[in-house]
C-alpha cells in the first residue's frame, strides 16, 4: 500500500490538500471521502487502509478551513469570502474530476461522507450524482425545522457586527453545547463522538480538531442545509443511485436515530430505488472510531461489494 499526498487549486484559488491511499490488490473501485467539521482527512487512514486491503483506492481532501488546507493553524474554521458550503461541494467535484483523470475514468467511484461531509454529500448527489456509483452517509440527519432559520439569523447578525472571520463561541455552543449532556458524567467535551476513550483523546490532542468555527461558516453551512432539503433540489437526485445511511442510535447529530429514519423515508418517498440504513446500538457519532468499528467496516465493505 502506498500513501501519497498532493494539492489542487480549489474555489477562490485556495490550495486543497489531498491524501491518497493506494492498494496493491486487484482494484475494484475508488472511495472518495468527505470528512466532518473541525477535523482532518488524516483521521480516516485506518478506514482507508482497510478499504485498500479490500481492493479500493481511497482519496480524501482536507476541506477548506480544515487540516492542511489552511496556511496556518489560526485559519482553521474560516472557509473564505464566498459561500463556504457551496465552495466545499465544488472542491469535492474538482477532486472527483482529478480522480477520474488519474484513474483513466474506468473505475467506479463511491462517495463516503461523514457528519458535515455527509451534508455536503447530500448536496453533491443533487448536482453531481451521475458521476458516482453509490454514496454512503455517516453521522447525518434529515430535514430539520425552524431551528435552522434561527441559527441563520443569529449567524447573520453576528457576522455583520464582527465580520466573516470572527470565531463564534456562541454559535458553537448553540450548535454542539447540548451534545454531551446525554453522556454525563462527562470526561471530556467530546464524549459524544465515541465510546472509545482512546479515540476521543486522539481527537482532543489533535491540533486540527475541535476548533471553534467562524460566524460565516455557520451562516453558509446552515443556508446550505436549507437548500439541500428543498423539494426542487432533492428531486434532482438520480433515482437509481444506491444510498447507504449509517449511524449510532445514540448519535446526537442524527437525533438518536430519528433523523436517520427521517432521511431514509425522504429518499424513499422521492423514488430512490436502492436506499437502506443501519443504526448501531449504543453507537455515538463517529462509527468509524467506535468500539464496534470492525463490524461497521465489514458492513461498508459488504455494501460496496454488492454495488
Amino acid at each position: 500500500m502506498l500513501n501519497t499526498a498532493f494539492t489542487f487549486q480549489g474555489q477562490e484559488n485556495k490550495n486543497i490538500y489531498v491524501y491518497k491511499w493506494d492498494t496493491d490488490k486487484d482494484v475494484k473501485g475508488i472511495v472518495q471521502i468527505a470528512h466532518g467539521m473541525a477535523e482532518t482527512a488524516a483521521r480516516y487512514e485506518r478506514f482507508a487502509k482497510y478499504l485498500n486491503k479490500n481492493g479500493y483506492i481511497v482519496y480524501a481532501n482536507d476541506h477548506r478551513g480544515h487540516g492542511k488546507s489552511v496556511n496556518n493553524i489560526k485559519e482553521l474554521g474560516y472557509l473564505g469570502e464566498n459561500n463556504g458550503f457551496a465552495s466545499m461541494v465544488e472542491d469535492m467535484n474538482t477532486l472527483n474530476n482529478i480522480i477520474k483523470e488519474k484513474e483513466h475514468n474506468k473505475l467506479p467511484i463511491y462517495l463516503f461522507g461523514h457528519s458535515m461531509g455527509s451534508f455536503l454529500s447530500q448536496k453533491y448527489i443533487e448536482v453531481y450524482g451521475e458521476d458516482l456509483k453509490g454514496v454512503i452517509l455517516s453521522g447525518t440527519n434529515g430535514k430539520q425545522g425552524s431551528i435552522i432559520n434561527l441559527g441563520i439569523l443569529v449567524a447573520k447578525l453576528e457576522m455583520k457586527i464582527k465580520g466573516r472571520k470572527h470565531k463564534s463561541k456562541m454559535l458553537d455552543n448553540l450548535s454542539f453545547g447540548g451534545y454531551n449532556k446525554t453522556f454525563k458524567p462527562n470526561r471530556t467535551n467530546f464524549d459524544w463522538l465515541s465510546r472509545d476513550e482512546k479515540e476521543v483523546d486522539k481527537y482532543v490532542d489533535n491540533k486540527y480538531c475541535g476548533t471553534v468555527f467562524t460566524s460565516s461558516y455557520f451562516y453558509d453551512f446552515l443556508k446550505g442545509l436549507k437548500s439541500i432539503w428543498r423539494e426542487e433540489n432533492i428531486n434532482k437526485i438520480n433515482k437509481t443511485l444506491p444510498i447507504f445511511i449509517l449511524a449510532g442510535d445514540k448519535d446526537p447529530v442524527g437525533d438518536s436515530g430519528k433523523g436517520i429514519i427521517n432521511l431514509y423515508n425522504l429518499y424513499k418517498n422521492i423514488g430512490i430505488e436502492d436506499v437502506e440504513y443501519k443504526l448501531y446500538k449504543g453507537g455515538r457519532h463517529e462509527m468509524l472510531n467506535e468500539i464496534n468499528r470492525d463490524e461497521v467496516f465489514e458492513d461498508i465493505n459488504k455494501w460496496l461489494s454488492v454495488h
